[in-house]
């Protein structure tokens, strides 16, 4: 499957789930990081599945804080300024042509831009990054 992109909204939502599944579970939380770990070592072009899911039971770890791509659950989207991603496991044995068929344009509004500016501003982090890195 491999990484997918994701904002630096998506990432800090997702650290913000880390942090409140440390407090609650921390034996999961600490499964989370490892796969993290793990994920951010492996080649880009790796069949590594998203450290957020636990390959036993198949369920997502950060369910409630998951990036934008997973919460539409799958389709190919873009947002005027460039991709978002898609859910891999939504495609599988689909060529790029069909995935491109079933691609939705979702407006780049300006409360998005201006809440990533902020975070830029205030993080110093910039553009995307994955799953794993921002669990990292």
């Amino acid at each position: 499957m491999g990484p997918f992109p994701i904002t630096q909204l998506d990432a800090r939502r997702l650290r913000r789930g880390l942090t409140e599944l440390e407090a609650s579970d921390p034996r999961r939380a600490g499964n989370v990081r490892e796969r993290a770990r793990i994920a951010a070592l492996a080649s880009e072009d790796g069949d590594e599945p998203c450290p957020a899911l636990d390959r036993a039971t198949g369920l997502c770890d950060l369910y409630a804080a998951r990036p934008v791509t997973c919460r539409v659950f799958g389709p190919p989207m873009r947002v005027s300024d460039g991709p978002v991603g898609l859910c891999e496991l939504c495609f599988q044995g689909a060529s790029e042509e069909e995935i491109a068929a079933c691609a939705t344009e979702i407006p780049a509004g300006p409360l998005e831009a201006e809440l990533l500016r902020d975070l830029d501003a205030a993080t110093g982090l910039r553009g995307d990054t994955t799953v794993a890195q921002a669990l990292l």
